[in-house]
């Protein structure tokens, strides 16, 4: 499997993410074919916004934090190695769409224990919390 360090193109990124973290890859891909109509990896980039909208949709079923604390551990510390590509990834496609049209109260414990570089990211572009 890949390794933080080695995390150098979107692609790096989305096959690790897909390895790792099979249970939300099933959902997110689900996501994905409904919006975009097909799971490709050419695709990769657009694939983390339908990751994060698959995460709404586990915050909007009051899916516990615990659940995908892995995942947001992982995205954190991809970020501190990553390659612009990666970082702006990260950044765009999977955090500025996390908590779309999630209740406050749904989100709460989410936001809570998101990792601090993953919320300084979300306020530098929305400005407030979730």
């Amino acid at each position: 499997m890949l390794g933080y360090c080695s995390l150098k193109t979107v692609l790096d990124l989305y096959n690790a993410v897909r390895s790792k973290f099979p249970a939300i890859r099933e959902k997110a891909d689900r996501e994905h074919v409904r919006q975009w109509g097909e799971v490709d990896s050419e695709f990769a980039y657009s694939w983390f916004e339908s990751l994060a909208n698959a995460l709404n949709a586990e915050m909007n079923r009051q899916v516990e934090f615990h659940v995908h604390e892995p995942l947001f551990a992982y995205m954190s510390h991809a970020l501190q190695t990553a390659s612009e590509e990666v970082y702006r990834c990260i950044d765009v496609a999977f955090v500025e769409n996390l908590f779309w049209q999630v209740p406050s109260s749904k989100c709460a414990d989410y936001w809570q224990h998101l990792p601090l570089s993953l919320q300084e990211l979300y306020l530098n572009f929305h400005h407030r919390e979730p």
